[in-house]
């Protein structure tokens, strides 16, 4: 039977990584950086490269961890708990890519955090990527355009899936123009990218390249899981103190019925939720041919958890609640933006039906 519980190692991450969150990126901060110019915080990702996450789930035999993803799901889940701006899903999906594909040349950079691959593909887009929009030319050079990227702005090296293959291409070479998009979630942007006969180099091909996409999108949609846990579990903690300390006819605001049946629902939803991607995490890290299901089950229900989470934190917390002051709307926004990541639900549900045989409407 597997064992879902966090391991001591694993708990011995979260600590850390909490910890250097508390301080290096307290909401107040990450509310103030995306008034600015920059979404990112540059400082905080070099500190998380320098805990070494980045290497997590890249082999000790090219300067990795040896680890797995059921740590890099843990650290996801700090990062939704912080809503930390650092683009680690795009990085953790592109090293899912690289690993699939066989490309082992940049996962010494990046386990060492001076490599931040991102997989060039829309924020949206499922397992089922469907048509390419980039063509092959001769060098080989690339041309098309994706949009719709996330962490792409502060990516060096885009894996970029063409009609023939899997191809790294340098973010910051010639013939590449990222543009930046206006988003929903201040902290975790969006870019087109506009590719102009720009050098590129093979990852992987035919097959081997389609199944390297296909495996590195099921894995952004099972480490999203983790990551919308942690939103969850921050608008659950925050509103249950608030609604303990704020009084209101003599007593607290928690104490009245509608309140409290409204939370035990989401601390219900979120103890669900963290069950059902810590499977998934555990099938993505062990190869369990349940994953697809696994990972179709995890964004069909962590995502509408997420939001229902968020909604309810910005509801309950009051008028407080909907100032800009207050960070609520920040996991709101993310949970939303989250919710069409990697497959909305309903496609999710719709995959797993497929995959589980289950017959379709019966027309009357």
């Amino acid at each position: 039977m597997t064992d879902l519980l966090y391991s001591e190692d694993e708990e011995a991450l979260r600590d850390s990584v909490r910890a250097l969150l508390t301080t290096h990126a307290p909401w107040q901060r990450t509310l103030s950086r995306i008034e600015g110019d920059e979404p990112y915080d540059a400082a905080l990702w070099a500190r998380l490269a320098g805990l070494g996450v980045t290497g997590l789930a890249v082999p000790e035999g090219h300067g990795g961890a040896g680890a797995g993803f059921r740590e890099v799901a843990v650290v996801l889940e700090e990062l939704g708990r912080a809503v930390a701006p650092v683009p680690y899903l795009g990085v953790a999906v592109a090293t899912r890519a690289l690993l699939a594909g066989g490309a082992t040349d940049l996962l010494g950079p990046l386990a060492a955090g001076r490599c931040n691959p991102v997989l060039a593909v829309p924020f949206a887009a499922g397992p089922d990527l469907g048509p390419r929009p980039v063509a092959v030319g001769p060098g080989p050079a690339l041309s098309g355009e994706v949009a719709g990227i996330a962490d792409a702005l502060p990516a060096d090296v885009l894996l970029v899936p063409a009609s023939d293959g899997l191809y790294a291409v340098d973010a910051a070479g010639p013939g590449v123009r990222t543009t930046p998009v206006v988003s929903l979630d201040p902290t975790r942007t969006l870019a087109d990218v506009t590719l102009a006969d720009a050098p590129a180099r093979l990852v992987a091909g035919g097959a081997d390249a389609r199944a390297a996409v296909a495996d590195a999108l099921t894995a952004g949609a099972v480490l999203l899981a983790s990551e919308q846990v942690g939103v969850a579990q921050w608008c659950l903690d925050a509103t249950v103190e608030h609604v303990g300390a704020r009084h209101q006819f003599g007593r607290p605001v928690g104490s009245f019925q509608a309140v409290k049946h409204r939370l035990a629902d989401v601390w219900v939803e979120v103890s669900e939720a963290r069950a059902v991607a810590r499977y998934a995490a555990d099938c993505l890290a062990t190869a369990d041919p349940d994953t697809a299901v696994a990972a179709a089950l995890a964004q069909a229900y962590c995502g509408p958890v997420a939001v229902r989470a968020a909604e309810a934190a910005v509801q309950l917390h009051g008028g407080l609640g909907f100032t800009w002051e207050h960070p609520a709307h920040l996991y709101l926004k993310r949970a939303k933006s989250a919710a069409i990541a990697f497959g909305t639900a309903d496609r999710h549900r719709a995959c797993l039906a497929r995959l589980v045989d289950l017959p379709g409407p019966v027309a009357s």
